[in-house]
């Protein structure tokens, strides 16, 4: 196993937290120093706050355990292409780079709709990995989506 992949199974383990309270089961976690030091998931409908991302989570527990709001030793590793509102924290947090499990063809802003990491107008870019357990990453998103869609039917019923 690859380091890419022992950490993307960490975030994975994050996203099935998401998926246990019924949340679309995105994971993330950084790791500085081959070492996780921050970890989230999903929790948009739990919380009620529309900033809820995985992401978004884990930039603000780095940053807390780090003491700076600067990332740049840090690699993220997310099980879905990061939206536009957290891609664009990631280069505000100056995180050095990015894997990604899955891509998200309608709303991914890491090279599916737009590329805000690489933009070349911003100060900063962000190195970025695509396609790590990419499979595991869309078969557990798509097993939500399909259950998702089988309770809305059944509850119609």
């Amino acid at each position: 196993m690859t380091p890419d992949e022992k950490y993307m199974r960490a975030a994975i383990r994050e996203a099935k937290k998401a998926y246990a309270l019924e949340e679309v089961p995105i994971g993330c976690v950084i790791v500085q120093n081959d070492k996780i030091i921050a970890r989230g998931y999903n929790r948009r409908n739990t919380d009620k706050n529309t900033l809820a991302h995985a992401e978004l989570a884990a930039i603000r527990k780095a940053s807390r355990k780090t003491g700076d709001w600067r990332l740049e030793d840090c690699t993220m590793y997310v099980t879905l292409e990061p939206c536009q509102m957290c891609a664009g924290a990631i280069v505000q947090s100056r995180l050095g780079k990015v894997v990604i499990g899955s891509m998200n063809p309608k709303a991914g802003c890491a090279g599916s709709v737009l590329n805000l990491l690489q933009m070349k107008e911003f100060n900063h870019q962000v190195e970025m990995v695509k396609g790590v357990l990419e499979e595991e990453c869309s078969a557990m998103l798509s097993a939500f989506f399909q259950e998702l869609r089988e309770k809305k039917k059944a509850a119609k019923s």
